[in-house]
């Protein structure tokens, strides 16, 4: 006879698995780094329209000196219109200079065909240092004439040559100063205008995004921050503004997050509660089983033969009860041991679950073990006898709850093997699962199918099963009463025998 010894203290399951911490504000603070987002908005508005402008100026420029050349051109043209066939040698002095200082320019001519016709000039003419000819076009040589007028130190004498409206052609020599001041001129007017627009369009930017976006992000992030640091509390969940749009639907999901988070809270503070109570438990329920085991040992040497026939099963029955004990607290602080798997005779460990739960014999329960005789199942003996324990549990709870007579109670267990995998079926002819308990029947504490119930005997079937590579499901058979199937493989390389008998 094997006693098992009973020593040690349990341990108290102080929290429960994946508790949530209490973070302190201070370790969640948020620090802003630089500038904020509306900030960063509002200097990134203006740049970009800053740089949209200096695009849009560098044409307008180059568009500007040609303008201004052409005007220079088109008074010199009205001059000649006025002067007629007249040269400069027949026109007087002061004639020319007036039209000159009128025009601007150096010198005046009037071409036709090949004969050029001197309208007005200087006394000592310069050399002629770029040739501008408003015939034809060329954008990136006019940009570029452009910048060359703006940045050159010294004067530059041009020679303009466009066609008049009486279909001749006029050139005018000119100095760049006078267009090189016109076209600062107009670089600082664009400048500032480009300026005024920047901050203008970036102010409307920054007021219109701070207050569909910004100030939206900043509400949910303070209340993320907030939330985080009492987690607990509920008026620290966000409260939807009822927006249609993106930031709406995320309003509403993180209310959601935070409502479910909260209930996750109280499940686990509830389970740190029962952990540290099933501490206590075990403590002393240990110390009474190891009690009963002495007296289970003097009982099994008595000579009486009903007692030497039900001993074995009474010091075996204390000896799982003791070795439950010792695991009490897997479930809620880890998880079961490994399974410990060997060939075990099914119908026999059916029959010890019968007698376990006093389906032998009972007044009106009727216990049906269809097992084959000598199918194996390679598993733990102690964790299936467990998984088919909590099952038959259920199932005679269930058939002891209506006290009519007439109604048939039956309990079977059958099994069957097939290609490496064993298939269990434990089948009642109670009252069957309730639809609202199926969504969560293998969840603890949310599982439960009876009024008072925890859910926790299906959760340690689930668990254990599932250890062993296996699976646990409710299946619909459209018979009254409920039918469990556990399916358990053998193990990679197992020899995977299948007597039957």
């Amino acid at each position: 006879m094997h006693n098992q010894a009973v020593n040690g203290e349990g341990q108290a399951a102080s929290a429960a698995p994946g508790a949530a911490r209490r973070v302190s504000p201070d370790a969640i603070a948020v620090t802003r780094r630089g500038a904020g987002l509306s900030a960063r908005l509002f200097a990134l508005t203006v740049l970009f329209v800053t740089v949209t402008e200096i695009f849009i100026y560098v044409p307008s420029v180059a568009n500007f000196r040609i303008g201004w050349l052409a005007d220079r051109l088109a008074m010199a043209d009205a001059a000649t219109l006025l002067l007629g066939e007249s040269t400069a040698a027949e026109i007087p002095r002061s004639v020319q200079d007036g039209l000159l200082n009128a025009v601007g320019a150096i010198a005046i001519a009037v071409r036709t065909g090949t004969v050029s016709r001197l309208i007005a000039t200087v006394e000592m003419p310069p050399a002629v240092d770029e040739v501008v000819d408003l015939n034809t076009m060329n954008p990136l040589g006019d940009i570029g004439a452009a910048f060359a007028t703006l940045v050159a130190g010294e004067p530059r004498i041009l020679r303009v040559v466009g066609h008049s409206r009486a279909g001749l052609q006029v050139e005018l020599v000119v100095s760049d100063r006078m267009l090189r001041t016109a076209m600062l001129r107009y670089s600082v007017n664009i400048l500032l205008i480009s300026l005024l627009v920047s901050v203008v369009t970036a102010g409307l930017l920054y007021f219109s995004i701070n207050r569909l976006f910004v100030r939206p992000m900043r509400r949910l992030t303070e209340n993320m921050v907030a939330f985080s640091a009492a987690p607990d509390d509920g008026a620290r969940v966000i409260r939807p503004s009822g927006r249609g749009d993106e930031i709406g639907v995320a309003e509403e999901h993180l209310a959601t997050m935070q409502q479910a988070l909260q209930g996750t809270l109280r499940e686990q503070r509830h389970l740190a509660d029962l952990g540290l109570a099933v501490s206590k438990i075990n403590h002393d329920l240990r110390n009474m089983l190891a009690a009963a085991q002495l007296f289970s040992d003097r009982l099994g040497r008595l000579p009486d033969p009903n007692v030497q026939r039900f001993a074995p099963k009474l010091i075996a029955t204390l000896d799982r009860a003791i070795a439950y004990c010792q695991t009490t607290l897997a479930y809620g602080r880890a998880r079961e041991a490994a399974p410990a798997r060997r060939l075990v005779a099914l119908d026999r460990l059916a029959d010890d679950v019968a007698d376990t739960q006093g389906l032998t014999g009972h007044a009106i329960i009727a216990f049906e073990n269809k097992v084959p005789e000598g199918l194996e199942v390679d598993a733990d003996p102690d964790q299936l006898f467990r998984v088919l324990v909590n099952l038959c549990r259920n199932a005679v709870q269930a058939l002891e709850g209506n006290p009519d007579p007439a109604i048939v109670r039956r309990v079977t267990v059958s099994a069957a093997r097939d290609n490496g995998t064993v298939t269990i079926t434990v089948e009642d002819t109670g009252p069957g699962v309730p639809e609202r308990a199926r969504a969560y029947l293998f969840r603890a504490f949310q599982g439960a199918v009876r009024p008072g119930g925890t859910g926790l005997g299906l959760a340690i079937a689930a668990e254990l099963v599932r250890a062993h590579g296996g699976s646990i499901a409710l299946q619909e058979t459209g018979r009254p009463g409920a039918t469990f199937t556990i399916v358990i493989p053998d193990r990679p390389g197992a020899d995977g025998r299948s007597r039957t008998g």
